[in-house]
């Protein structure tokens, strides 16, 4: 590919360290002039959440331009950190996986800069050609960026351009088959989230990359020695 300025929308990565760094680093070949969007979902489920972390703060750091939006995942860390209730819902979605990587039983006992890291994550990215979100926005409301459930739990396959500055959606969120994320390139709301974490089940088990000029999808298969099954 070339190595001139790009922009990347990346989907759900949910603990795929190594499937993530063959992507970067081997498919993606990235440079710091390169301008990443991460769409949310690092933690839960996949065998190392917080390295997944580490290195998107280790991209800033080293100079990287990277914009890592929240996913509902994120959320529920967040929430499970003033509610029992909220922690019960989010060991039912995959935070034993999160736990278990950072060494701890419960969400207060993660490093303070990580929680930091988390409740500092934007919902939203905006570029000229298009609007990045976790999962979606709600366009019935008055103003679409006004639910921040929808951005982060939303399930519908619609968008509508006109009210977004005739720009497309791009979102995660939804792990769909490889075959139907290439078909959503030709609609108004693209979708990148492969189900990295589910391995090569029926369809399933890509890290998903979109070029954002030219529209070019990279789909990365799973390269880790633990999957899990998709529900």
């Amino acid at each position: 590919m070339s190595q001139s300025i790009r922009s990347f929308a990346i989907g759900d990565v949910h603990g795929c360290i190594r499937t993530l760094e063959t992507l970067l680093w081997q498919r993606l070949a990235i440079t710091p002039a390169d301008q990443l969007y991460f769409l949310g979902d690092y933690i839960d489920r996949g065998p190392n959440p917080k390295a997944v972390v580490d290195l998107l703060q280790e991209l800033r750091r080293a100079g990287y331009a990277l914009i890592a939006l929240r996913g509902n995942h994120e959320q529920l860390l967040l929430d499970s950190l003033s509610s029992e209730e909220m922690f019960e819902l989010w060991l039912l979605n995959g935070a034993a996986a999160t736990l278990r990587s950072f060494g701890v039983r419960y969400p207060k006992q993660l490093p303070e800069s990580y929680i930091d890291f988390f409740a500092a994550l934007p919902l939203y990215a905006e570029t000229d050609k298009a609007v990045l979100v976790h999962a979606g926005l709600n366009f019935a409301a008055a103003d679409p960026f006004s639910d921040t459930e929808a951005m982060l739990w939303d399930r519908s396959f619609s968008a509508r351009p006109e009210r977004i500055g005739g720009r497309r959606l791009i979102v995660g969120h939804t792990p769909l088959p490889l075959t139907v994320i290439r078909e959503s390139l030709h609609w108004n709301k693209v979708f990148l989230d492969g189900g990295c974490v589910y391995g090569r089940a029926s369809g399933y088990g890509y890290l998903c990359a979109l070029e954002l000029s030219s529209w070019e999808l990279i789909a990365q298969p799973n390269v880790e020695t633990r999957m899990v099954a998709l529900s």
